[in-house]
């Protein structure tokens, strides 16, 4: 049985994984995550090992707390993984995008695959059929548009994500809406067009905190998942396992 953890900026998710399946999930604020690792360790005894992802700080402390407990995998661009990375600059790959692609390797075996992550960012990252991981792109994600229409800008207010019901918005805030979100559904349909366009049969994959948000408004074929990155995390610690 293994415990994946994924470190966010602010928040903390965890799940429980037994035989390739998940269990449970859990997603903390950083102060709450040694409550609920005791939590989890009680009703999950068979726990054996555990794997961090962390684009945030986790500190000395809670990883100490850890290899009490388990044998503990920390993610970095050193990690063997299922697939061939082909990034130029590997030590700069976000574990984040290591754990979606992992994910898609095991799960989307000989396919073209574009896995987009709806976040703080909107990541994109492209798989090919021969396994290898080419990169993709990375945008501001939905609440950092919002923020820097605010923060750049003397009277534009900061607003909450709202789907627009006008293309033409007929107020400031309507305006800023149609533009964030439009904006937002136009570049991912033209990341997957355009893809489309040189990679055959394309499988996509959408997945982060919005795209619960964004996946009805989406124009292209997508499959949504919104535990990929913990299903990956849960790959990658399989696979070295062995």
């Amino acid at each position: 049985m293994n415990l994946v953890i994924d470190v966010g900026n602010t928040l903390v998710k965890l799940g429980v994984f037994d035989d390739g399946k998940l269990k449970l999930k859990k997603t903390c604020i950083k102060n709450d995550f040694l409550r609920v690792l005791a939590e989890i360790s009680e009703a999950f005894p068979a726990i054996s090992n555990t794997i961090v992802s962390s684009v945030g700080n986790f500190t000395e402390h809670q990883i100490s707390k850890l290899h009490q407990r388990y044998e503990v995998f920390l993610l970095n661009h050193q990690t063997k993984v299922p697939f061939i990375n082909k990034y130029e600059t590997p030590q700069t790959l976000g574990v984040d995008r290591i754990a979606l692609i992992s994910a898609a390797a095991e799960q989307y075996t000989g396919k073209n695959i574009l896995v987009i992550d709806a976040g703080t960012c909107i990541t994109y990252d492209f798989l090919s059929s021969e396994n290898e991981y080419l990169g993709g792109a990375i945008s501001p994600g939905i609440s950092l548009r919002y923020k820097s229409l605010h923060t750049f800008t003397e009277k534009l207010p900061l607003l909450d994500a709202n789907n627009p019901k006008l293309l033409i918005g007929n107020t400031t805030t309507t305006c800023m809406h149609s533009g964030v979100i439009n904006g937002v559904l136009y570049e991912i349909d033209g990341f997957i067009d355009a893809y489309k366009k040189n990679h055959d049969n394309l499988t996509v994959i959408l997945t982060g905190g919005d795209a619960h948000f964004l996946l009805d408004s989406i124009k292209n074929d997508i499959f949504a998942n919104s535990n990929f990155l913990l299903e990956g995390l849960n790959h990658i610690l399989e696979y070295n396992k062995h």
